[in-house]
């Protein structure tokens, strides 16, 4: 899966938005190891530039299977061909893994919809901003044109 949901989005569309507590850890990443600063910075970019609308454990989540908190990084073994460990009950092994199937088909058919609106909007962001350019042109048309002459519609 791709780790940004709007690859072709524009830039322009949707400022950065930033947390409080976000802009906290920023400030407090400069202060005490510039690294991590910019990090949060550069990740903050990243939200903009792909209109990517989680946060970075959301990110994680879809990019790595994200972090299981019994075994650590098991979430991310998963991916990485380690599979989830046998919890020992054959039955158990088979529910989880039907259940992580469905909830997987869940989240992919929410992440369409997502798409599909954010398509959606861009279509109608498209709309008005052609419409305000056809005003705009029939307004500079109008007023260029001479005292006895209509102007041309197009």
């Amino acid at each position: 899966m791709s780790c940004s949901r709007h690859a072709g989005a524009r830039f322009a569309h949707r400022p950065m938005r930033w947390r409080p507590l976000e802009a906290v850890a920023m400030i407090l990443g400069f202060v005490v190891f510039w690294p991590v600063g910019l990090a949060i910075l550069g990740w903050k970019i990243f939200q903009a530039k792909t209109q990517y609308a989680g946060d970075f454990s959301q990110f994680a989540q879809e990019k790595w299977g994200g972090f299981d908190k019994r075994c650590g990084l098991g979430g991310m073994a998963r991916n990485f061909g380690g599979g989830w460990q046998s919890s020992g009950n054959s039955a158990f092994d088979d529910w989880r893994k039907v259940e992580l199937e469905r909830l997987e088909e869940e989240r992919r058919k929410i992440y369409e919809a997502e798409k599909a609106f954010y398509d959606y909007l861009e279509g109608l962001r498209q709309a008005k901003d052609r419409e305000e350019f056809e005003r705009f042109m029939a307004s500079r048309a109008a007023s260029s044109a001479p005292q006895g002459q209509e102007p041309k519609n197009t």
